[in-house]
Parts: C-alpha cells; structure tokens; sequence
C-alpha cells in the first residue's frame, strides 16, 4: 500500500520509472535499518493513515506526503542533525524528481518542524506535526510499546543518561499549551496523551 502511494505521488512529476523505484527503494531501505525500532515503515503507515482523516483540510497533499516519506529519512539515535539531515536529502531527490521549487522548500521547512514541535503559522505543517506525535494519544498499551522502542532505539545510552534527556522531551511536551496543535489532533489525543506521558515520567524517576 504504501509502495503504491508513493509510486503514484511520483508519477505525477517524472515518468522516469527507474527514477521512481529507486526513489521508493531507499525510503524502504532507510526506514528499515536494524537498528530502528519506532521510526520504522510502520511510523510512516499510521501517519498516512491519520493525515488520511483530515485530507480535506489539507492544502497541499502532495508536499505533505513528501514530508512524511522524507521526515526520518536520516534517523541517527546520537545524531543531533537528522530533522536537518532528512531535509537536505529530501531536496535533493525532489529536485531530481522535477518538484517545483516553492514547494521544495514548503517540504523541507515541514521536516525541520518536526525537531521542535512548535506551533507553525502554516497549517499543513501543523497537521504534519500532529500525525508525527499521534503515538502519544494511542491507548496506554500501545504507547508502552512504543515507549520501549524508542528505548532499543537509544541502546548505546545507559539507563541514567536515556533516562535523563528522555524526561527532558517529555516534560518540554507537558509543558507545552497543547501538545497537538490543530483542533482535529487535540481532540481526538490530547488527554491520553498527557496521561501516557506522565505514566512514562513517573516511571523513569
């Protein structure tokens, strides 16, 4: 499914077929690294899958889906620059692929947004962010498991060091007004969201 999603989404911009499956080959390559455990194709499939619910809100479908193929294509658990990373491969294949550029850089701006999670005055980015974090609102057990995923991720840190910028990232999203930005997100996740985060917390200390 997802194969065929993106392969669509480049049609409409080359007719280069090798171009394209090449394309596709190390998005599938990248996020399929063994040592991801979270930030798999599988990320990919439940961002698609909530994006999906608010496709009529969106304004540029096309850059968004390229936002969420690119976003953790560089995913480096002790690299400080894979939101930067990801974005600069993302411009260079979307330049090979003939994307026009305003829109490139639409992109590129969207998977740096992802580093921060900061409200954005565009409102794709907004929906890009919220579907990125909608783990966070999953039911407790799901969460658990992704809790865990992103500590195999982090398997080089011993337990005092993962333990203390993981609480770092999570009280910095409590902290926040609303850790979903769009109406839709904040609804639908927003309270399970704190109550997964605190339980995480609560069991780090």
């Amino acid at each position: 499914m997802l194969t065929d999603i993106f392969l669509q989404l480049v049609k409409k911009y080359t007719n280069n077929h090798e171009l394209s499956n090449n394309l596709w080959l190390e998005i599938f390559t990248k996020y399929s690294e063994p040592k991801r455990h979270y930030h798999t194709i599988d990320h990919l499939k439940n961002m698609l899958r909530d994006l999906n619910e608010v496709k009529d809100k969106i304004e540029d479908w096309d850059t968004i889906l390229f936002a969420v193929f690119y976003h953790d294509i560089v995913y480096k658990a002790y690299s400080n620059s894979n939101e930067s990373d990801s974005a600069k491969l993302a411009m260079q294949r979307l330049s090979d692929l003939g994307y026009p550029a305003p829109k490139i850089a639409k992109c590129a701006n969207m998977i740096l947004a992802t580093k921060h999670h900061t409200l954005s005055d565009d409102d794709d980015t907004n929906y890009l962010l919220d579907a990125d974090l909608a783990i966070f609102g999953q039911p407790s057990e799901e969460y658990q498991k992704y809790s865990e995923q992103i500590r195999e991720e982090y398997t080089l840190y011993a337990d005092f060091m993962y333990n203390s910028g993981r609480k770092k990232a999570l009280q910095n999203f409590l902290q926040m007004e609303a850790i979903f930005k769009t109406d839709h997100f904040r609804k639908k996740y927003e309270k399970q969201a704190r109550m997964n985060i605190t339980n995480e917390l609560d069991s780090l200390n």
